[in-house]
């Protein structure tokens, strides 16, 4: 392939990556969210070997060039998100936050996919439990709304996650109890975790899956898989939640990817074990779309 045959190659995939990016401000997808950086990656990597090679800089072969650049990409994200994260660790932002009830009810976006959902949930006997909200700093709120099936086995949350100032996308939970004790949660979640669950949770993360009757099914396909039996919920949700908060803060801490309370002003809350598993986690669902398997 000739230098101008390349040259236009890297041209569209440049120009491709700012569409998929500017249309991403709306849509907030996260599928094309990893695509986008693929294409930035790769653009950005071949845009500076043919320069090179072009200019004359370097009279290595292209792939050569392409590789460099390539790693030198690598090299930079790295940084930058290790940084992000030591900002997040040392920011007021809670990492496990405390919800309440949300006493204007439900806020449902006025976006077709979003209102889709409402009404299959509707559609499939799925009733509304309640409204829920976390303060997350800045004056940013995470709402999230609470539903349960006829028989109030499956509890699914709704998740509205602003993406930035003109767009939020939705995620959800759904959840079980069995049993034996167990609580499965299946969920499409790409916001990285990257700490530890307790033992009686099984959870899957599916960020691919950003349909909710897709996840249902693989949810239910997980608990008869592994032969339990579930069993209705109980729990009040808020309770329930604020509960699941402190015990994984609790669990965290005592296995190391936390500091201690006393300690987390001085060192911030994770520790570099912490960020470690968060930095890992961070590139496999930015590029796989999937969480690290520990």
């Amino acid at each position: 392939m000739g230098s101008v045959a390349t040259g236009i190659v890297i041209v569209v995939l440049g120009v491709a990556s700012l569409i998929s990016s500017y249309a991403n401000r709306r849509l907030a997808s996260p599928p094309l969210a990893i695509i986008n950086r693929w294409l930035r990656w790769i653009s950005f990597s071949g845009a500076i070997a043919w320069l090179t090679a072009y200019i004359g800089w370097s009279s290595r072969p292209f792939w050569v060039l392409f590789a460099t650049a390539f790693l030198l990409w690598l090299l930079l994200e790295t940084i930058y998100n290790w940084l992000a994260i030591a900002a997040l660790s040392q920011s007021p932002v809670p990492l496990f936050p405390k919800f309440s009830i949300n006493t204007t009810g439900e806020e449902w976006p006025a976006i077709s996919r979003i209102i889709n959902v409402r009404d299959w949930l509707r559609k499939n006997g799925y009733k509304p439990v309640q409204p829920l909200l976390a303060d997350i700093g800045n004056g940013i709120q995470l709402r999230v709304s609470v539903y349960q099936d006829p028989e109030a086995k499956l509890r699914v949350q709704v998740l509205f996650i602003p993406i930035n100032a003109a767009a939020v996308t939705v995620c959800f939970s759904v959840a079980s109890e069995t049993e034996s004790g167990m609580r499965y949660i299946t969920d499409n979640l790409f916001l990285p975790f990257g700490g530890f669950y307790p033992e009686n949770w099984s959870v899957e993360r599916r960020p691919w899956i950003r349909r909710l009757d897709k996840l249902v099914r693989r949810h239910l396909r997980r608990i008869e898989k592994a032969g339990e039996v579930m069993v209705p919920w109980e729990s009040d949700p808020l309770e329930d939640l604020n509960e699941q908060q402190r015990d994984l803060d609790r669990l965290n801490t005592e296995l190391g990817f936390l500091y201690p309370p006393h300690l987390r002003d001085e060192n911030g809350k994770m520790t570099f074990e912490g960020r470690y598993r968060v930095w890992k986690e961070v590139w496999m669902l930015n590029y796989l779309g999937r969480p690290y398997r520990y």
